[in-house]
């Protein structure tokens, strides 16, 4: 019984990602999608300013300002 047990660890062959290998996938993937914010952010913060002044400039008659 017990040469059995030793055949069977044995043999074993280890295929697939384990854990720890997801785990750094994920984190690689969510460092990526950090980087992307921060590098897009500044572009994505003057669209909205542009379209913000735009309005404002056409709307003279209101008083409120884009925040």
């Amino acid at each position: 019984m017990l040469a059995a047990i030793r055949k069977n660890i044995s043999n074993r062959d280890e295929e697939g990602a384990s854990a720890v290998e997801y785990g750094l996938l994920v984190a690689a993937i969510a460092a990526v999608i950090i980087i992307i914010i921060f590098a897009l952010g500044g572009v994505v913060q003057n669209v909205f300013q542009k379209t913000c002044d735009s309005i404002s400039a056409k709307a003279s008659t209101t008083t409120a300002a884009c925040s």
